[in-house]
């Protein structure tokens, strides 16, 4: 790459006068070399032996096979033909490769990228053991108030590995039919059967492991048998469902659900309110004062505490809890009049039971599902820590956003998932930074949609106070993050994109957010007029829980006011591949770009 010969770019200055600049690939950088001069023993071309070594020795790739090493081989010397570089080939080293060569390899994303691509988490563990790619109000295209309902947005979840899809079923105004609607808003209402048939569609393209349907009924008894009997027809055999008489003690597996469709909602008992519709003329008005995710985005600890706290029993608009039962009543006969077909089709309940907190997270019995709110879950996890980590090492909880962020925002997913949340919800179509760590973590495990949580979020703790997010101190690794370059903005956006008068001028932030004691940030100096940026900078970051650190990268380019996103990826550190890697950027609505990319190198000590 570096023996491009230099081309120019031209730009208009002060509208008369043409400035020109250099255009100039990097050339490999200097711990390449040096690498590669380790594994080759000074040589000036590489073996097939001698990248096996490099591949296992240095990138850690310890499952790399000879025969791994020679299908990259031949991938090198393919495209060596036709490269059009290459003028004259010299046959006596036609079986080895070069140092470029070499580096164009390791800038290759889909050969080297920083996270493994398969599947590699224990699967077969109950699903209360799980991080689950949970969607809110996944009918919704934009707003939560006026927005259209529609099965677009469900369809473009499933493709991004989303694995639980969330419905709030409504009757028609002549209450004879089933809507998917935003109930006490101005939102247009979308067909029921678009919505199933979609999800059946779409359910597996993206992974094979369950769809969890969470269902918010304001159904009627009879259209509560006809959507049983809609869900029985349209899913067949994939719709899973224990049996009627049976009351799940355990979660079963994804494994043992692969390829299968299951319902959560509340069991109709419940319901106590539920056949009452009402209008929307309580609809709370836009409220264009509410603060946005970016300005707010990591000024507050995931603990800080609220004047107000909304409860499940006082939030308006969705997600709001109908009726609860005390934990005397818990273990009784749990239905009372209800179809039977679609009180069958519910696999995981969600109940919320009567009682003060300690009562409401009582682990005895059935399991279930919890849904609260964010504001909730942090005003309860101030005194109940360890309440709510043991409520979720069997049960699930979910935790949904507030209803004052009507512009479909999302809160940072580390409020959850420090305490063992499986569902956080979020709104995919609030792209900001929290989506964008949210989408990081669910690249994780070969990004099927099911992360295993980390053992510190499993263990038993007896006393209240023995689990607290804000207190770990103790230092499990250091992370080593080295910045070498940037490559292919050149290829993906006009000359004059960022800058009208020059080349951009770009920079790096790096950032590491997780527990409330790995939260760090850092960035590059700004590399001026170049649409090949090299800082070569290393930064360290001590880590506590490593498991739940995500490492967040950002790409601007400096401007006078305020500067110009040029890319962003999130990457879960526990996944991160050691070595030299080819790190892809993303735009703002997490769209992976065509050509733009990092090459990095990641250490742990």
């Amino acid at each position: 790459m570096g023996n491009n010969m230099a081309t120019h770019n031209k730009y208009k200055s002060f509208m008369f006068f043409i400035r020109k600049f250099k255009v100039i690939e990097p050339d490999p950088p200097q711990d390449l070399e040096e690498a590669f001069s380790k594994f080759t023993g000074g040589g000036s071309h590489m073996s097939v032996e001698q990248l096996h070594r490099f591949m296992v020795e240095h990138q850690g790739e310890e499952h790399h096979t000879l025969s791994d090493s020679e299908k990259v081989f031949e991938r090198i010397l393919q495209e060596r033909k036709t490269c059009q570089e290459t003028v004259k080939i010299d046959h006596s080293t036609e079986h080895e490769i070069t140092l470029d060569e070499l580096f164009r390899f390791l800038l290759h994303n889909d050969f080297n990228g920083p996270l493994k691509t398969q599947v590699h988490h224990d699967m077969g563990a109950p699903l209360s053991h799980y991080f689950i790619y949970t969607g809110h109000n996944s009918y919704l295209t934009g707003n939560q108030l006026s927005s259209d309902c529609s099965e677009e947005p469900i369809i473009e979840a499933l493709k991004r590995g989303v694995r639980v899809i969330e419905l709030d079923l409504w009757p028609t105004c002549n209450k004879d039919y089933i809507k998917v609607d935003h109930g006490w808003t101005f939102t247009n209402p979308v067909s029921v059967v678009k919505c199933l048939e979609c999800i059946k569609e779409y359910a597996f393209v993206a992974s094979p492991y369950p769809v969890i349907i969470t269902i918010e009924d304001h159904l009627t008894t009879d259209l509560r048998a006809k959507f049983a009997e809609m869900v029985t027809q349209i899913f067949g055999e994939v719709l899973y469902y224990p049996g009627e008489e049976c009351c799940l003690t355990e979660f079963p597996s994804p494994k043992s659900l692969k390829n299968r469709v299951i319902i959560s909602t509340k069991p109709p008992r419940e319901r106590f309110q539920s056949n009452q519709i009402k209008d929307n003329s309580n609809c709370p008005m836009l409220n264009e004062s509410e603060s946005s995710e970016e300005e707010s985005f990591g000024n507050a600890s995931p603990n800080s505490s609220r004047n107000e706290v909304e409860t499940e029993d006082t939030q308006n608009g969705s997600d709001r809890d109908e009726g609860s039962i005390s934990a005397s009543e818990y273990d009784q006969k749990p239905y009372l009049e209800c179809s039977p077909d679609y009180k069958r089709i519910i696999t995981i309940h969600n109940r919320k039971l009567k009682g003060c907190l300690k009562d409401k997270l009582r682990t005895e019995g059935e399991v279930r599902r919890l849904s609260w709110s964010e504001n909730t879950l942090e005003k309860a996890s101030e005194s109940h820590g360890a309440d709510i980590l043991r409520f979720t090492q069997k049960n699930i909880l979910r935790v949904y956003p507030s209803a004052m962020r009507v512009k479909s925002t999302n809160f940072k997913p580390h409020i959850g998932w420090m305490y063992g949340a499986q569902m956080v919800a979020f709104n995919m179509q609030g792209h900001g930074k929290s989506l964008w760590l949210m989408q990081g973590m669910f690249r994780a495990n070969g990004g099927c949609g099911y992360v295993k949580k980390p053992q510190i979020l499993m263990q038993k703790h007896q006393c209240d106070n023995e689990y607290d997010p804000t207190k770990i101190e103790s230092m499990k690794k250091t992370l080593k993050v080295k910045v070498y370059m940037g490559h292919g903005w050149s290829s993906d956006f006009s000359p004059t994109h960022f800058d009208k008068c020059s080349p951009p001028d770009f920079f790096t932030k790096i950032r590491i957010i997780g527990m409330p004691g790995d939260v760090a940030k850092n960035k590059t100096k700004v590399i001026m007029d170049n649409w090949f940026p090299v800082w070569n900078e290393e930064f360290e970051f001590c880590l506590s829980v490593p498991e739940l650190a995500m490492l967040m990268i950002q790409v601007k380019d400096k401007d006078q006011g305020m500067d110009d996103f040029a890319g962003q990826t999130c990457l879960p550190v526990s996944e991160l591949k050691h070595g030299f890697r080819s790190v892809p950027l993303y735009d703002k609505k997490g769209e992976k770009f065509k050509s733009v990319k990092l090459l990095m190198r990641f250490q742990f000590e």
